[in-house]
């Protein structure tokens, strides 16, 4: 058995983004995860499958291990040569109780390593828009756990030195003692009308923030039901919010949004969702294979010169399409005299990044467009390949046979179902944690309904939003109800889609 080693990398505030790349690295090396209440269980998807999870978060109602257990734990998961990450809100010294664990680590001659993370410290008034220093407002900031016991005889907290100043105040963990902070610190000088902020679950689409006097911000966060997880800062800095938050303002803000598209692909869709302010959990509902028989593509790019046309409905069949030219010794020479028809811009661009001309690209990304232009262009007796998705609809090869043409229709691909966990999606639909699902074909939604085995009622109060009038209707067939469709069958056009739609 080989040694061990130990990370203790810190998650940041919530933002699954926020993590840094070394943390990142960590969670694709594991082999152990024990995570917290506080990381996102997005992190989850970056781990391998093999990967042991282990969930030893604790509250302020509950522990589901001790602080000595989860040291005992990391220490015997060490010593069996397990490569261990240790995930942690925040960054794993900022109050996070990081120092016990490789102090325990250090004692059992254990390796270890710590990764930083960004503390909630910082980045929660940062995504509430108040910057903790301000060269105008404070040019310091005190850090002070909130969670000590309020019935202690004598406090570490040393109230008569940090209530008089004028600088910024972070309490972290405090919001079951919210009251007695504000009275602390009135009553050791910090004046009643000094501005306050509570801000909940900072960085995440719950994201609340309140705000108001010291003398009157408890009131008020209790009248508004705000509770832990919660950052406290007081200070004028807080003052700057009315203008600089910008996180609120953000179109998708608020919304988590499933992305089913395969994994490969879903990276653009959920990058764009999160620039514009939403959280995109990618469990992907459909992944691509070889198709069932590869001999029919082989044989057709084997007679490629004896095609007048070549029909792309996808990405996927140009990429298929290629890696068999490359197989067969070919390249994009052997496609001079070839007209290529691609169905949108991105199989369009997909064409054109290697250096090849498309001859027609329908103003209606979908197969009746591609009828429709090829009827004028196509010349009776002509032959043409379809190399597209094994289980495409007919519509298209029947339709271009109308016009008198020779038709190879190829599988290039087939689709079949995604790895995504299931359980996982179902918790987050079931928990109504997820505010939206985007769909981007009708193998996305088929397979989605097989993750969530049909069950509809996992679906009430969550908006659907579709990438075209295909794919709606065979959400429709299976009793789904969409409630945005792009107008542009593009990821721009399904973005716009949940924009308009998301918060109507």
């Amino acid at each position: 058995m080989g040694q061990g080693y130990v990370y203790l990398v810190g998650a940041g505030p919530g933002d699954p983004g926020l993590i840094t790349v070394k943390g990142a690295d960590c969670l694709a090396r594991a082999e152990v995860l024990v995570y917290d209440r506080l990381a996102s269980g997005r992190f989850l998807s970056l781990v391998s499958p093999g990967c042991e999870l282990i969930y030893v978060g604790k509250s302020p109602e509950r522990h589901t291990l001790t602080q000595d257990e989860i040291n005992a734990l990391l220490v015997r998961k060490g010593a069996e040569g397990k490569t261990v990450v240790r995930l942690k809100g925040g960054d794993p010294f900022v109050f996070g109780r990081g120092g016990e664990e490789a102090e325990a680590l250090l004692e059992a001659g254990i390796p270890f390593e710590i990764v930083p993370g960004i503390t909630s410290a910082v980045a929660v008034p940062a995504y509430a828009g108040i910057p903790v220093t301000h060269r105008d407002l404070t040019s310091t900031l005190t850090i002070i756990t909130g969670h000590e016991d309020p019935n202690k005889n004598t406090s570490a907290v040393n109230w008569e030195q940090i209530a008089p100043g004028g600088g910024t105040l972070v309490f972290l963990m405090g919001m079951e003692n919210l009251d007695l902070i504000a009275k602390k610190l009135r009553e050791h000088g910090r004046p009643a009308e000094t501005p306050v902020a509570v801000i909940q679950w900072g960085t995440r689409p719950e994201q609340r923030v309140v705000s108001g006097r010291l003398d009157e911000i408890y009131a008020l966060a209790r009248e508004q039901g705000f509770t832990s997880p919660a950052v406290i800062l007081v200070g004028d800095v807080v003052s700057l919010r009315t203008r600089l938050q910008w996180f609120e303002k953000k179109p998708l803000f608020g919304q988590r949004i499933v992305v089913t598209r395969a994994r490969r692909q879903a990276s653009v869709l959920s990058r764009v969702i999160e620039e514009l302010g939403g959280e995109a959990w990618e469990f992907p509902a459909i992944d691509f294979a070889p198709p069932t028989d590869p001999g029919r593509l082989a044989q057709a790019v084997e007679k490629i010169k004896s095609f007048e046309w070549l029909v792309f409905t996808s990405v996927n069949g140009v990429e298929a399409f290629l890696a068999e030219l490359k197989r067969q010794a070919k390249d994009i020479r052997d496609l001079a005299g070839v007209d290529l028809v691609a169905i949108g811009p991105s199989t369009q661009a997909a064409l054109e990044e290697m250096g090849l001309r498309v001859s027609f690209v329908p103003p209606e990304y979908r197969a009746e467009a591609i009828i429709s232009g090829l009827a004028s262009r196509v010349l009776r007796g002509q032959r043409v390949l379809l190399a597209r998705a094994e289980e495409a609809r007919d519509i298209l090869p029947e339709s271009v046979k109308a016009l008198g043409a020779d038709v190879w229709d190829v599988p290039a691909y087939r689709t079949v179902l995604g790895g995504a966990d299931r359980e996982m999606l179902k918790s987050l639909l079931a928990q109504k944690s997820v505010q939206a699902v985007t769909f981007t074909s009708s193998s996305t939604v088929r397979n989605f309904m097989k993750m969530i085995d049909g069950d509809r009622i996992l679906l009430e109060g969550i908006k659907l939003f579709s990438i075209g009038p295909i794919t709606s209707a065979t959400a429709r067939d299976l009793g789904l109800t969409i409630d945005g469709e792009a107008q542009k069958y593009t990821i721009k056009g399904l973005i716009q889609a949940l924009v308009k739609g998301v918060k109507g």
